[in-house]
């Protein structure tokens, strides 16, 4: 939790400095939810619980005739307690995307762009249907830093497709326990694959700004033996403001990975899988 909110003052810090300045914009949202279960005599059966998780969702962007750059923060954490089971983590992501562009001929909509993308999560995270409860992941394990370069089509500030053909994956696990769990050679840290990779970027308001919708997705395949094998990574965040600071949120996260295998409660060790998550959750939130 301590990295979630030195990450959010961290950018709200830089969005503050460069805000004012010529050419640069900024939006985005953060919040919290929360839900609270209480029962007393309650015949139906059922049992206490509380859950709650604080979000950012905001992107800093400058451009002018010949140069476009953005960076852009994601970042989610979520906990959940009830009297049985006790604290368990049930939202935690860290996506950070900065991109930069100069023009490919005068005020155009093409861009030479160079992209660093990087995604971990804030704390470990635990496989709660095995028995004992299993440890599958941690901070920076597994975390995945993309650099490429290529050409960016923005044909205004609401959307976005970045290609190249020169793309280099590193999958990070700073634990090497989980190393074959996320593809990377057994006792070793990392694992660099060079392949194609594209992102499609989208950010709209809707109802007079009463509507914010943000969608980003990235594929990646690599120049190896599983060429063609297509790793995708697509975030999608809807926010409906009620009031100015009451926000009802929809967050959805689908993944495939080829390299990331799925393990069942047993331990037992299968080929990979589409992974997905949603929230959806009301509570207090800020729009910038």
């Amino acid at each position: 939790m301590k990295r979630l909110f030195v990450t959010m003052a961290a950018l709200a810090a830089f969005v503050g400095l460069y805000a004012e300045d010529n050419g640069w914009n900024h939006n985005g949202m953060v919040g919290v939810n929360a839900s609270q279960t209480s029962f007393t005599n309650w015949s139906a059966g059922g049992e206490n619980s509380v859950s709650g998780n604080a979000y950012f969702n905001g992107s800093l962007s400058f451009k002018s005739d010949k140069a476009s750059w953005t960076n852009d923060l994601d970042a989610n954490f979520g906990m959940v307690n009830t009297e049985s089971l006790g604290w368990r983590k049930n939202v935690d992501n860290l996506h950070f995307a900065s991109k930069y562009g100069r023009n490919i001929g005068d005020k155009g909509h093409f861009y030479y762009a160079g992209l660093l993308d990087f995604k971990t999560q804030f704390a470990a995270g635990y496989d709660y249907a095995a028995t004992p409860n299993r440890k599958v992941s941690d901070f920076l394990t597994p975390a995945y830093l993309n650099l490429s370069v290529g050409i960016d089509y923005k044909p205004g500030e609401h959307f976005s497709l970045f290609y190249s053909p020169v793309a280099g994956k590193l999958t990070y696990v700073s634990d090497t326990t989980f190393s074959t769990a996320y593809g990377v050679k057994k006792g070793e840290n990392m694992r660099w694959e060079l392949g194609s990779t594209a992102k499609i970027a989208v950010s709209y308001n809707f109802f007079g700004d009463m509507l914010t919708l943000k969608s980003n997705a990235d594929f990646f395949t690599p120049y190896n033996d599983s060429f063609g094998n297509v790793d995708v990574n697509w975030e999608l965040l809807l926010g409906y403001h009620l009031s100015k600071y009451i926000t009802l949120t929809f967050q959805y996260n689908l993944k495939y990975d080829d390299d990331i295998k799925y393990v069942d409660p047993e331990g037992n060790q299968h080929g990979p899988r589409i992974q997905s998550k949603e929230v959806l959750g009301l509570g207090l939130s800020y729009k910038f």
